[in-house]
């Protein structure tokens, strides 16, 4: 971390000079820090770059324009950004993490991973995008002659698996050296918030855009929503819905960063929380949004399940590419010599079911139709 951002670190900050360094010794670089060298380690995975033809909630099938998972990414992480630094948090580690936080999803946004978790439960087995997330910056990236994955600090994989749950030691004993009888620092607590963030914000314009959410609908449903844009009515009479709509949205993130800021300042105050190892032994997370604001952001996570992510149009589409999902996998395990060299050869190690999951979880979209094409016709 270069000299003038140190100065600005909060007492409860993470710093990089006290992080547990990385499972394979390497020398320092001479102009990046530790968390700059996982960001950029991160940007040149082919992980991150598959990101870009990854469903957030609608396949390009509805338009060029509507975000996909990197473009979500891009989002958290310039949400994250701005919260660290107003919070005295390292800015570094915060990027690193928001760019990294996604690299576990499968095809097909959520909806994809629940099919996976379901077709998991049938081998008494599960998936998790975060754990696989892990998996795949520890094995699946070969990009080193050194070492295998990526070799990222404690930190940023401890972040990886710990940012968005918590998770009971006595059931993952695997994840033992990640302290998971304690709290991640505050720079993994903030990409959950600031991811719920985003995608709230961008599913209502992305919904509003393919005109399944019309804006009598939103305003009907999100009243927050409805009071900006009341405001935006007062402010721009003669203007378009369409750009109404977005300085009323743009308020809405706005109002939602800014008590994020807020609400977490003022907890951390009140809880008189002045050290890391404070963080990381509090009862309960730290980052969060104020009660009212919360229950707002609630009330328009409802309002996106109930209006866009059940909407008939979205479910169709969904039911045709989850069979693809249960039918390729399916495939593959009858058929584990049908893997890539490089995934078959991981089946005299584990179970089929488990390599055959983390293949169709690395693929895009687009390879994923492909090879369904190619092996069971359209």
């Amino acid at each position: 971390m270069r000299r003038e951002d140190r100065c600005h670190l909060a007492s409860y900050a993470m710093r990089v000079e006290d992080s547990q360094g990385r499972r394979y010794a390497e020398p320092a670089h001479p102009y990046r820090n530790d968390y700059e060298r996982d960001r950029d380690r991160i940007i040149h995975s082919r992980a991150f770059r598959r990101l870009e033809n990854k469903t957030q909630v609608f396949t390009r099938r509805y338009s060029d324009h509507f975000r996909n998972r990197l473009t979500h990414t891009l989002e958290v992480a310039q949400i994250s950004r701005t919260v660290a630094r107003a919070l005295g948090l390292n800015t570094d580690l915060v990027e690193t993490l928001a760019l990294v936080h996604d690299v576990g999803h499968p095809p097909f946004g959520h909806a994809g991973e629940a099919e996976l978790a379901r077709l998991m439960r049938r081998h008494r087995d599960a998936f998790d995008h975060n754990l696989h997330a892990l998996r795949i910056v520890e094995r699946f990236e070969q990009k080193y002659a050194e070492f295998p994955g990526l070799n990222l600090t404690f930190e940023v994989r401890e972040g990886i698996i710990k940012h968005s749950r918590d998770y009971p030691p006595a059931a993952h004993p695997e994840l033992s050296e990640y302290r998971l009888r304690e709290r991640p620092p505050l720079e993994a607590q903030l990409i959950d918030v600031a991811d719920e963030i985003a995608y709230n914000c961008a599913d209502l314009d992305d919904g509003y855009e393919a005109k399944l959410l019309t804006l009598p609908l939103i305003r009907e449903g999100v009243p927050l929503f409805d009071r900006l844009y009341r405001s935006m009515e007062r402010k721009y009479p003669a203007a378009k819905e369409k750009l109404k709509f977005n300085e009323a949205l743009k308020r809405l993130l706005d109002t939602l960063v800014t008590d994020l800021i807020h609400a977490t300042r003022a907890r951390l105050a009140e809880r008189q929380v002045r050290s890391l190892q404070q963080v990381r032994a509090h009862r309960t997370r730290l980052v969060a949004l104020g009660p009212r604001l919360a229950r707002e952001s609630q009330g328009l996570k409802r309002f996106l399940l109930a209006r866009l992510y059940s909407h008939r149009n979205v479910n169709a589409e969904r039911r045709k590419l989850l069979g693809c999902i249960r039918e390729l996998f399916a495939y593959y395990l009858a058929r584990p010599r049908s893997l890539p060299a490089f995934y078959f050869a991981q089946t005299q190690h584990e179970p089929v079911h488990r390599i055959v999951c983390d293949y169709i979880a690395g693929m895009t979209d687009n390879y994923l139709l492909a090879q369904h094409r190619k092996h069971l016709g359209e």
